[in-house]
């Protein structure tokens, strides 16, 4: 077996020039830019609001937009995150058969349409025997399914993030500006402070 003659075949770490590093498969590699310390951060924010819920966050932001602020230099920033999981019922094998029933329904409906606007017959018909029949496996799938997990888990749930504060940030340079809006506003803002 013969040894490539190349420069780069004889680099070995520790050596005279070894901050030279050879090329790969992607070519040759670069430093990193900036301080090395992860991507450059943006231009530094103001808090100009704190609200205890989202759409009073939103509020402010559509009232800035309202009155042509640059809002594209805004950002709602939801702090101290929560991770709601709201119970909405039993889960049975019947009613797992059901909702799979639903989900396959709407599968079968998409599916009978796409094959209805090809079809030079009854279309009506197609689409229905395409509703019908996703009915029939979403069912099927859905009862299998839930048979199979072994009772581990026997409730439906619907999940969403909740935040315990809502900040309204914009580009320091933008801040007094936003915040004379917001006193036009009549709404008083807890905690204006820069981050």
């Amino acid at each position: 077996m013969t040894r490539p003659s190349t420069p780069t075949a004889a680099w070995r770490p520790g050596m005279p020039g070894s901050d030279n590093l050879p090329s790969g498969p992607g070519g040759r590699p670069m430093p990193p830019s900036g301080d090395g310390h992860g991507p450059q951060a943006g231009p530094p924010t103001v808090t100009i609001g704190s609200y205890p819920d989202y759409p009073s966050a939103q509020r402010v932001v559509d009232y800035l937009a309202d009155n042509r602020f640059p809002v594209e230099r805004t950002s709602i920033v939801g702090t101290n995150l929560t991770l709601v999981e709201t119970v909405m019922g039993r889960l049975t094998t019947g009613r797992a058969a059901l909702l799979g029933a639903g989900t396959g329904a709407w599968f079968g409906l998409f599916i009978g349409l796409l094959f209805g606007i090809f079809t030079a017959g009854n279309w009506l018909a197609v689409i229905l025997v395409g509703l019908v029949i996703g009915a029939i496996w979403g069912a099927v799938f859905g009862a299998v399914a839930h048979a199979m997990s072994g009772g581990q888990r026997d409730f439906t749930s619907a999940s969403s993030l909740r935040a315990s504060q809502y900040a309204v940030t914009v580009d320091a340079e933008l801040a007094e500006q936003a915040r004379q809006m917001l006193g036009r506003m009549h709404l008083t803002p807890t905690g204006a402070t820069a981050r």
